[in-house]
């Protein structure tokens, strides 16, 4: 496997494709770890009822790789409905032959 974005075809789970050492930077600047992710997907604090993934971007640089992309996204969030843009930057490494985000960013888009 090449590319993290191939790991899809063998569906893995996501705690497989989180590290256990992930850093993630909120678009709030609140910077949380694997287990914090992970809760709020468990929980259902994120509702999505739209994600449109735009201008995807990938750089690999041997046993990483920085993928950045915009994405539209609608749903709810701790029960309050929202509807904006942003951006994400994730950073795959190879890791004992598996891929797996071990950072990422993500800010919302404000128009200028």
């Amino acid at each position: 496997m090449s590319k993290p974005a191939l790991l899809f075809q063998q569906r893995p789970t996501l705690d497989e494709l989180i590290a256990d050492d992930l850093v993630w930077t909120m678009h709030t600047g609140l910077v949380v770890n694997k287990q914090y992710d992970l809760e709020a997907h468990r929980s259902g604090v994120f509702q999505f009822k739209k994600v449109d993934v735009s201008d995807r971007q990938i750089h690999s640089y041997g046993d990483c790789v920085v993928v950045t992309l915009r994405a539209e996204i609608a749903g709810t969030f701790n029960n309050q409905a929202f509807s904006d843009a942003y951006r994400f930057t994730r950073v795959w490494v190879q890791r004992q032959k598996r891929w797996q985000v071990v950072a990422g960013h993500v800010s919302q888009v404000t128009p200028l």
